[in-house]
Formats: C-alpha cells, sequence, structure tokens
C-alpha cells in the first residue's frame, strides 16, 4: 500500500470520527429504578432528531426538582419506559426545527415545561406547545428554573386553590423552587404572603421574594408563633411542599373553607378528618401532569406576562455540573435548606 493510500485511510477514519462525534452528546441515562446511583453519565449517546412540531435545543441548562428523584426511585406512580434520560425544566438556544414549526427558529432562547428525550443532556427535544420565549432579561439558568416550579405555583393557587386578592397564604418550604415562585406569584396578584424556610438565610430568601413574614419551621414554636401572627382567622391556603409531615398541623391553621393544597409528599400521614369538619376545610392534591393544554396556556400567558412585567424573577441556588447528577439528586433530598432552584449545567 502506498503512502498516499494510508494517509487517505487515516484521513478518512479522522473525518468519520469527527462526524460520528458531532452526532453524539452526553447525556444521563437511567437503566433501572434505583438510588441516586443509577444515574449514568454517557457521552455516546445519539443526539435526536426532531420530528413534526417538535424542536431541538442546545441545553444550557436544566431545572432540578424533587419528582425527578421520585421517578427515578421508581416510587412514583408515573414510570417512564426504561432507559430514559430526566428532566424537563430545560433552558437553552434552538439547535432545529421540525416539519411545521413556524413559532420558533435556530438561535432563538427558549425554556421549556417538559421535554420528551430529557432534559439532564447537552440535547433535547421538546414538543413544540411546551416550550416558550426565554426573555433576555433573565439568563439560562434562571430559564431553567421557570418550568415546573412556577407553573406548579400557579396551578396550586389559582387553578386548583381559588385564591382571590385579599386572601392569605401560607407557602411551607417557600425558599425553595416551588415555594419562591408561589410567593412572587401570589405577592403580584395581591395576597398576603407567609413562608417558611428552615435557615435564617433561607428566611430572608423568602422575605425577599414578596412574602410579608418569615417563620423558621425548625424553631420547636413556629406554630404557635404563624397563630399569634394570623389570630383568630388562620390562613385561607397552605401551599404544602412536605405534607407527611405537615397536614395534621396545617389543618389546624387553616380558616374556615381554608384549603391545603399539596404539593409535595414522601410518605404516609395520620390525620383526624374532624379537622376538616370543623372548619370545612379541604385538602386538594395538585399535579402539574393533569393540567389541561388550556390551563397550560393560562399558566403560561401569565408567567411570560411576569416576566416582562418583572415579578417573575427566579432565584438560582446550587449549580452543578452534569457530572454531578448524583451529588445533585442526593442533596435536593437531604440538603439542610433550600435557598432558591437547583440546576444542572451541561
Amino acid at each position: 500500500m502506498t503512502l498516499r493510500a494510508v494517509l487517505f485511510l487515516i484521513q478518512t477514519g479522522i473525518l468519520i470520527a469527527m462526524a460520528a462525534t458531532r452526532n453524539v452528546m452526553r447525556a444521563v441515562r437511567v437503566f433501572e429504578f434505583g438510588g441516586p446511583e443509577v444515574l449514568k453519565l454517557q457521552s455516546d449517546v445519539l443526539i435526536p432528531d426532531p420530528k413534526e412540531n417538535q424542536v431541538l435545543i442546545k441545553v444550557h441548562a436544566c431545572g432540578v426538582n424533587p419528582v425527578e428523584t421520585y421517578i427515578r426511585s421508581g416510587s412514583y406512580a408515573r414510570k417512564p419506559a426504561l432507559p430514559y434520560t430526566p428532566g424537563s425544566d430545560v433552558a437553552g438556544v434552538i439547535e432545529d426545527v421540525g416539519e411545521h414549526v413556524t413559532v420558533f427558529k435556530k438561535g432563538d432562547r427558549v425554556f421549556t415545561t417538559s421535554t420528551i428525550s430529557g432534559g439532564y443532556a447537552d440535547y433535547a427535544v421538546a414538543a413544540v406547545n411546551s416550550v416558550f420565549p426565554l426573555s433576555d432579561k433573565l439568563d439560562f439558568r434562571q430559564g431553567a428554573a421557570i418550568g415546573i416550579p412556577y407553573f406548579t405555583a400557579y396551578r396550586a393557587l389559582f387553578q386548583k386553590g381559588c385564591a382571590k386578592a385579599g386572601e392569605s397564604v401560607l407557602v411551607h418550604g417557600a425558599s425553595g423552587g416551588v415555594g419562591i415562585a408561589t410567593c412572587q406569584i401570589a405577592r403580584a396578584c395581591g395576597l398576603k404572603v407567609l413562608g417558611t424556610a428552615g435557615t435564617e438565610e433561607g428566611m430572608n430568601v423568602v422575605l425577599r421574594n414578596g412574602a410579608h413574614q418569615a417563620f423558621n419551621h425548625r424553631e420547636a414554636n413556629y406554630i404557635d408563633k404563624i397563630k399569634e401572627y394570623t389570630g383568630m382567622e388562620g390562613v385561607d391556603i397552605i401551599i404544602e411542599m412536605l405534607s407527611n409531615i405537615n397536614l395534621a398541623t396545617d389543618l389546624q391553621l387553616l380558616s374556615c373553607a381554608g384549603r391545603v393544597m399539596v404539593v409535595g409528599c414522601r410518605g404516609p400521614i395520620e390525620i383526624n378528618p374532624r379537622d376538616t369538619m370543623s372548619k370545612e376545610s379541604s385538602i386538594i392534591g395538585v399535579s402539574l401532569f393533569l393540567a389541561t393544554e388550556e390551563e397550560k396556556h393560562e399558566c403560561a400567558t401569565v408567567l411570560l406576562d411576569g416576566i416582562e412585567a418583572g415579578w417573575l424573577t427566579p432565584t438560582v441556588g446550587s449549580e452543578y455540573p452534569l457530572e454531578k447528577v448524583v451529588k445533585a439528586h442526593e442533596d435536593i433530598i437531604h440538603s439542610s435548606g433550600a435557598r432558591g432552584k437547583m440546576v444542572l449545567l451541561p
């Protein structure tokens, strides 16, 4: 074989390798349900192609939500087919569009409320109706903090909780992603906002994001402090992130016809149903997955207006590179106190 032939084969091999490299990406894959250790970062995952009414997004940041840990563990009612890539709240730039997509083009800054291929990756495919323009007022990390937290907060307050201006709302765990979103939305819509957090820093975050008053839920007498603050009237709405701990006590804090909105739960709890009878109070579960297209559109309209008006400003907390995804899933459940939305940075 001549030297020229050898060089040709080498160059051809390099070109083929380069072409192959361009078609693959890094993505976190789950091959079995279990603990955080089942999250496997792979570097040879094919970049998905957007199909009809879909877009391909170059991911700059992806939010991490507690529900993703429940799904990963196999304990959640909704289980994806294995293997899968977790992640819904992507912020990034449109890389490609599928057929019939006219509202977005390559280069557009966007955020999502869900993905088809998974957001813990360098690229993600999403249905066009779950993708929204990302204002230049927000960076990509903030964009990744909008999706599930803000849509869930709005749904809990208004679509399920029927909140009205002038009512009071207590946000348990108000320093996390959904909690901050709830405080901002409730304050902008004229509610009296109370929030709890587990640290002094967390309480300050809550106050900076719209709460009129903050309480430390690690203090032994914090419930008494809330009762003293609200007086005989009680609280109209409670947004509950940890109902397996707080639900029985929540019922003691409600006003007549008050509502507990169950946004988060990590296990069972025993309550006395008589506590609902004495005030004709309600316990209402909230699931963004059950929202109709009309309800999602309503959420999006309000939230996009909020970004433009300036009251919707996500607070980003802990940031992790994609390589530290296992640590992120450990921390979101076991950390000492949230101070904003947790994000992955590919």
